[in-house]
């Protein structure tokens, strides 16, 4: 860090020096005219002669990423947010006291430019910069990452994004892609009525998953809140209320551990349907995610960490149960038995209690021996109602509910089910989590009343879904981490004073 140290006493120092001479190092009256891409689609094809024709002068901004000085002349590539553009600064044409400016900048440094466009001898786009056609918008105190190392290290690029951001290329598109996906599911939702909505973020009841929620404290009113683990049960009450198609895409938070798969504050796209059951979102859900891909690649093929996946449905539906005897070896004798399940379960390394119910120990041995097996798009069904307190009992076998999720390359993506609309019923669930978190499952549902009054005014029969947001980017991206698809991932804080 001395040697950081030192190039920040050298950078004050200039900077001292460009104030001393009159330079305002950041003006605030620079208007740009294009973007680099702009000028690359409208030119980049056309031959140095025909270039010669043009005589639009065009003007852009963007930081200094390379220089090349040949003492009276230089070559400079600016990068905006579209991408990167190479100029040509001459001293007798840019004027002394430009090109003096010039002389005083720095890779890192923001410049607006003006000039023409042509062609250099090795074919590549160039503006031509005119006379006092070379401004300095931001001085930069701090040096970029070295060209050919790069920022690599994964810390400081989580860490320090907006230097991420400067130098990889690769990342910024990852970001880009995140917001038209955004964008093409939105575009999805409106077209089938859907209508969205936002919800509050922080509740007074944690409901909606079973997750552990964080907590904080409203000083005027003197009471906890919690940030929502989900949106649902407020979602469920616009349904209620009569509005039959909705949907949020927004931000959850659970206090949970942060792997390349979990961040504590994530976003999902919930959304909910009157009239609906269970089985009507998973052909939804085969339409949406059809509908993205071909957007996003032209192809229902895509390759994700090495292997490829197919998205073309109609995509193998198993049960929970059939799953964990197909994929994942266990004998159906030992789930008909529930201390041989819990055995079973413990010689898997999983930890259970003996007061587990047999639907929770069921699903510790598929999320152990069946769900990283999941890799292409498959529906996991009919779940057991002691991990489902939020829905429909299935009309043949009360002890399941009608729910799926949906698997991709070893992950859950998304969640769905039919809802449970029977506020007796509901009470009795939330009554039997109660018991959870009182035998130290602090996981647990709450009892909310406030939703179970909602039911009691009668919501129409209906289905809904969560489907995260940041796992289908990292899918569709290649993204190996959860982390690699977020701005600004949660990470434990540190003294940066000390490493300076």
């Amino acid at each position: 860090m001395e040697e950081e140290s030192e190039l920040l006493k050298k950078r004050r120092e200039k900077i001292d020096s460009l104030k001393a001479d009159g330079i305002d190092l950041y003006p605030n009256d620079a208007r740009v005219g294009e973007t680099t891409a702009a000028i690359s689609e409208r030119f980049g094809r056309l031959t140095p002669e025909e270039l010669e024709k043009v005589t639009e002068r065009f003007t852009l901004a963007g930081r200094v990423m390379a220089v090349r000085d040949f003492g009276k002349g230089a070559f400079i590539s600016v990068q905006d947010r579209k991408g990167r553009l190479q100029a040509f600064l001459r001293k007798n044409q840019l004027g002394e006291k430009a090109f003096a400016l010039f002389k005083r900048l720095d890779i890192g440094d923001i410049v607006w430019l003006a000039g023409r466009v042509f062609k250099t001898r090795t074919g590549e786009l160039t503006i031509d910069v005119e006379e006092n056609g070379l401004r300095l918008l931001s001085k930069s105190l701090r040096s970029l990452p070295e060209k050919w190392h790069g920022l690599t290290d994964v810390e400081i690029r989580y860490r320090q994004r907006h230097l991420d951001l400067i130098v990889n290329p690769e990342v910024r598109k990852v970001f880009h892609q995140r917001s038209r996906i955004i964008s093409l599911i939105r575009r999805f939702m409106e077209e089938r009525d859907f209508l969205e909505v936002e919800t509050p973020m922080m509740q007074p009841k944690a409901g909606g998953a079973v997750a552990r929620p964080f907590k904080t404290f409203h000083n005027a009113l003197g009471m906890n809140l919690f940030l929502r683990i989900a949106p649902e049960l407020y979602l469920k009450r616009l349904i209620t209320g009569g509005m039959e198609r909705v949907f949020e895409i927004n931000r959850n938070f659970r206090n949970e551990g942060i792997s390349t798969f979990h961040n504590p504050e994530f976003t999902m796209m919930e959304f909910y349907q009157a009239y609906a059951t269970y089985e009507d979102l998973m052909a939804m859900t085969e339409e949406l995610f059809v509908f993205v891909a071909r957007n996003i690649f032209d192809s229902l093929r895509f390759n994700y960490q090495g292997k490829e996946i197919n998205l073309t449905p109609p995509w193998p539906r198993l049960t929970v149960r059939d799953a964990v005897v197909k994929i994942g070896g266990v004998e159906t004798a030992i789930l008909d038995d529930a201390v041989r399940m819990t055995g079973h379960a413990r010689k898997l390394g999983i930890e259970v209690k003996e007061s587990d119910p047999p639907g929770k120990v069921l699903m510790a041995i598929f999320d152990e021996t069946v769900e990283k097996n999941l890799i292409q798009p498959t529906f996991i069904t009919h779940y057991p109602v002691d991990v489902s307190p939020l829905s429909r009992r299935n009309a043949s076998d009360p002890s399941l509910v009608d729910r799926f999720e949906l698997y991709i390359s070893g992950k859950e993506i998304a969640n769905a089910f039919s809802e449970l609309n029977d506020p007796v019923d509901q009470r009795g669930r939330f009554e039997m989590q109660l018991k959870e978190r009182e035998a130290g499952d602090l996981e647990a549902h709450e009892m909310d009343e406030d939703y179970i009054g909602a039911l009691e005014c009668g919501m129409p029969p209906t289905a809904g879904e969560g489907i995260g947001i940041d796992r289908l980017v990292m899918l569709l991206t290649d993204s190996a981490s959860i982390r690699d698809v977020i701005l600004f991932p949660l990470l434990r804080t540190r003294d940066v004073s000390r490493e300076e």
